[in-house]
């Protein structure tokens, strides 16, 4: 079996909140990570954005926190996700989430 199991720590930049047609609940967010990763004996700034994505009422307790400015630490699975206008970007669906702040 193939793993695929990301942890991303950042701060959230955008959220919003729906019900699929199905009635389930989903909270996207946008994940802004900022760090410095050693790679090849050279210190390196790492910037990157991420989409995430909350469903289920698992997440119902934390959603109303998931708000732009605040720190989490999410853990959950990445997956290709295509936009209406065709592009391809990789999203991480979310398993469990921590709070920092």
């Amino acid at each position: 079996m193939a793993t695929n199991h990301l942890v991303l720590s950042g701060t959230i930049t955008r959220s919003r909140s729906f019900k699929s047609p199905a009635g389930i609940a989903h909270s996207v967010i946008m994940l802004e990570h900022k760090s410095q990763c050693f790679e090849a004996e050279m210190l390196r700034n790492v910037y990157c954005q991420m989409q995430v994505i909350f469903s289920g009422e698992r997440f119902e307790s934390v959603t109303e926190q998931l708000k732009s400015g605040v720190d989490i630490e999410v853990q959950g699975f990445i997956a290709l996700q295509q936009s209406r206008n065709g592009q391809n970007r990789l999203v991480l669906h979310a398993e469990n989430v921590e709070l920092k702040t």
